[in-house]
């Protein structure tokens, strides 16, 4: 999306990608309307998307299949789920495990036995199976062993789980991978990107995790009433207010981080609409009575979701005491404030940015949008990119022009000492042994000769000392002729001529850069919460807490779900 596709201009300025594309921001993020699962379900719901269960073929042990199905106006899919009785010393999280809980595979269609009877010989392979384009993802997950087998001790012997412990971990599996968009065989983007249902970015992952859910309730469940059954006794039904507690849990590390430098375009397009949408807020004359009483009450509701917000990582232990303060402050600023008058919402973004940290901003902007559905939305339909993200290089630009380019827009970069060790310290490369994206220390490791093109920052700065000594009149196509090997940073530069939110303005190779940052950033447009770091390096985090189950969807579409207080349960 190009920040001039905007429909109309609006008073209130974009803000610049100077301030917003910096990682101490964008590791701020939260989730907002804009997010991906909440487009999903907001389209499931508006569409009346039918939902059945014509297989559940579990055993006593856990072990079995099932299939979840989506019924769409023009289209169905079905995640095709399968159970397994994994032995503790066998359930891990890395890439390189070979074996888990539960695995996924979600199906173009409603699968007939010969594709289950397929499936079943290659899902719980994971990347040793193959899948066809008939599939759109796969997946797997790991129950948490702990909230696991107290749910299901709990409703065995006849009596509902205990709510904190729910809280404290918030969901009984973590999913370790989701893959669509063509691995291991599975149907490539371009496949499905023009239909409706799926237009918006990842929605075939979002659509799988969100019945992963719902099998997952299932099968706790099940497991209670085996347990109870052999013990001569009738267990108890999860109740559903306890049941929508629970999410689906991620544990993500430093493969997902690498995402957001290599699709600049997408990330473009991501962050346009969402500042897009602030502006859109910001830019309004006034504020309806129904308005702010919205916006008051999803304050609270969010203030008190946000309170329970719990890590034990010193990091996110610093952003929640900033936070916490952060919400005292606005909450006596609301107590006092006119949001009658003019330009009400331009009035309380201006007051945070003087008086609260960039968690508490961000916390602000998420939720000063979800009032005016009507005036945002559309902008989910802008969030994906259909141009392929290698576009041809414009070999016709002169070089004078680009200089310019990079002296605006890369200012940022130029202003660093490259040659200080602590400036390029690190090093992106890929394990051969986990199999996955890891950041070496470049002065103490041998992992140089390995590097992915990670830096664009760094690669700029080169690209534009090499750029010394030739004529600005000579054309992009003439340098590089002579210097290839600067193709992939021009091309970075020539993109932001036309995205300017494409790029990360930070050294991603710094000694003190926070990979978690740029996994928070993505993670928040996902839509997840409960941000729960253990290193600097990977994260856990919930999806789909307090969101309605597909057999409650029609009934409950209220839009504020995320926000459970405000459900008046």
């Amino acid at each position: 999306m190009d920040s001039s596709s905007a429909p109309e201009p609006a008073h209130i300025p974009l803000r610049p990608p100077q301030q917003v594309m910096r990682l101490s921001r964008l590791g701020a993020f939260h989730q907002s309307r804009l997010s991906f699962m909440r487009i999903l379900l907001r389209r499931l719901t508006a569409e009346a998307w039918r939902f059945d269960r014509p297989v559940f073929d579990i055993d006593a042990q856990g072990v079995g299949h099932a299939v979840y199905c989506a019924h769409g106006p023009e289209r169905s899919y079905s995640l095709v789920c399968f159970a397994h009785d994994l032995p503790p010393e066998k359930r891990s999280d890395r890439v390189i495990a070979q074996a888990w809980d539960a695995t996924f595979a979600l199906f173009d269609g409603v699968p007939t036995g010969q594709d289950i009877a397929r499936l079943s010989r290659n899902v719980p392979l994971q990347e040793a199976g193959r899948v066809t384009e008939r599939e759109l993802s796969v997946s797997r997950a790991n129950r948490s062993v702990r909230l696991w087998e107290h749910v299901v001790s709990s409703l065995a012997a006849g009596h509902q789980p205990d709510v904190d412990q729910i809280d404290a971990v918030g969901y009984l599996m973590r999913t370790t991978a989701v893959y669509g968009s063509g691995k291991l065989g599975a149907a490539d983007r371009e496949a499905i990107a023009k239909r409706a249902e799926l237009a918006a970015p990842f929605q075939v992952e979002m659509l799988s995790v969100y019945l992963t859910r719902a099998f997952v309730r299932d099968l706790v469940q099940h497991m209670a009433h085996v347990r109870a059954e052999k013990a001569g006794k009738r267990a108890a039904q999860l109740d559903p207010h306890l049941a929508r507690r629970l999410g689906i849990g991620n544990s993500t590390g430093l493969g997902m981080a690498p995402f957001l430098i290599n699709h600049p375009q997408l990330f473009h397009n991501w962050i346009a609409a969402r500042e897009t949408a602030l502006q859109r807020v910001r830019s309004l004359e006034a504020a309806s009575d129904q308005e702010i009483a919205q916006f008051l009450e999803l304050f609270e509701s969010a203030r008190a979701s946000t309170m329970r917000w719990r890590s034990a990582h010193a990091l996110q232990e610093r952003k929640l005491v900033a936070l916490m303060a952060d919400l005292d402050s606005m909450a006596d600023f609301l107590s006092h404030a006119e949001l009658e008058g003019a330009r009400p919402w331009d009035r309380l973004y201006r007051w945070a940015e003087e008086r609260l940290s960039v968690e508490g901003q961000e916390w602000l902007v998420s939720l000063m949008l979800e009032p005016f559905g009507d005036l945002v939305d559309d902008l989910a339909d802008q969030m994906a990119s259909h141009a392929p993200e290698l576009r041809p290089v414009d070999g016709s630009m002169p070089l004078a022009r680009l200089r310019l380019a990079i002296e605006a827009r890369y200012d940022w970069a130029l202003c660093i000492d490259w040659d200080d060790p602590e400036s390029a310290a690190r090093v992106w490369y890929i394990s051969a042994e986990k199999q996955e994206p890891r950041l070496g220390e470049r002065h103490q490791e041998s992992v140089e000769a390995y590097e992915q093109p990670l830096a664009p920052g760094r690669d700029v700065a080169t690209l534009y000392a090499a750029l010394d000594g030739w004529d600005g009149a000579a054309t992009v196509a003439e340098f590089l002729c002579h210097h290839p090997e600067h193709r992939h940073a021009l091309r970075r530069v020539q993109i932001l001529e036309r995205a300017p939110y494409a790029e990360i303005r930070d050294n991603t190779i710094a000694a003190d850069l926070l990979p978690i940052d740029l996994l928070r950033c993505k993670l928040s447009f996902f839509g997840a919460t409960c941000f729960d770091p253990r290193s600097d390096r990977w994260v856990r985090i919930s999806m789909f807490s307090n969101a309605p189950y597909p057999n409650e969807l029609a009934a409950r579409c209220d839009p504020f779900w995320i926000y459970p207080e405000a459900l008046h349960q």
